[in-house]
C-alpha cells in the first residue's frame, strides 16, 4: 500500500472532473472538458494531478457475482499482536480476500472474503483461518447483499472549495 496524499486543496473543477470519471473512468479528457466547458489541456493535467497525489485511482472492479463469487463473508479475527503485519501480509496475498483493515497493536483483524458457495466459507473458516499461527479466535457475519461498495463511494461538493484554488490554479 502506498501512502495517501492528505490535505491538499481540490476545487470545483477537480469535483466535477471526479463525477465524469465515477460516471465512467474510460471517459477521455477531450470529452469531459467539452461536457464542463473546461480546457482539455487543463482537465488533463487536473487528472494527472488526482492520479499523482492519490485522491483518485482510475481501475477496472470486477464484480465478484460476475465470476460466481456469490458467498460473502465480514471475517473479526483477535490476533496475536507481534504478528499482525506477517498476518496483514499473508491475508493480502489471498485471492479471496477483498478487504483487509486492522489497527497496528489493536490485535485485531478484519477481513471481507468472497467464495463460489458456502462449502468454501466453511472450508475457510474451520479449517484455513484456524490453521494460521498467530490466529486466536474468530468470528463471522454472512453478507447476504453488499448495497454499497467502495467504487461507489463519492467525496461530498463541501470537499472541494468553492474559490476555485486547486495546487495547480489551471
Amino acid at each position: 500500500m502506498t501512502d495517501k496524499a492528505t490535505n491538499f486543496l481540490f476545487d470545483q473543477l477537480d469535483y466535477t472532473i471526479i463525477q465524469q470519471l465515477h460516471r465512467d473512468g474510460r471517459t477521455q479528457a477531450t470529452v469531459i472538458a467539452r461536457a464542463i466547458g473546461a480546457d482539455e489541456r487543463t482537465v488533463r493535467n487536473r487528472i494527472n494531478r488526482l492520479i499523482s497525489l492519490g485522491a483518485i485511482r482510475i481501475v477496472a472492479i470486477a464484480d465478484p457475482v460476475a465470476f460466481n463469487y456469490d458467498t460473502a463473508a465480514d471475517i473479526f479475527l483477535k490476533v496475536e499482536t507481534q504478528k499482525e503485519a506477517e498476518l496483514v501480509e499473508l491475508f493480502l496475498g489471498m485471492r479471496q480476500v477483498s478487504y483487509v483493515a486492522y489497527g497496528p497493536g489493536s490485535g485485531e483483524i478484519s477481513l471481507e472474503v468472497r467464495f463460489k458457495n458456502n462449502a468454501g466459507l466453511r472450508e475457510f473458516l474451520i479449517h484455513t483461518l484456524p490453521a494460521i499461527p498467530g490466529v486466536k479466535d474468530l468470528s463471522y457475519t454472512l453478507v447476504p447483499q453488499i448495497l454499497k461498495n467502495i467504487d461507489e463511494w463519492l467525496p461530498g461538493e463541501e470537499d472541494f472549495s468553492s474559490n476555485g484554488s486547486g495546487i495547480l490554479g489551471q
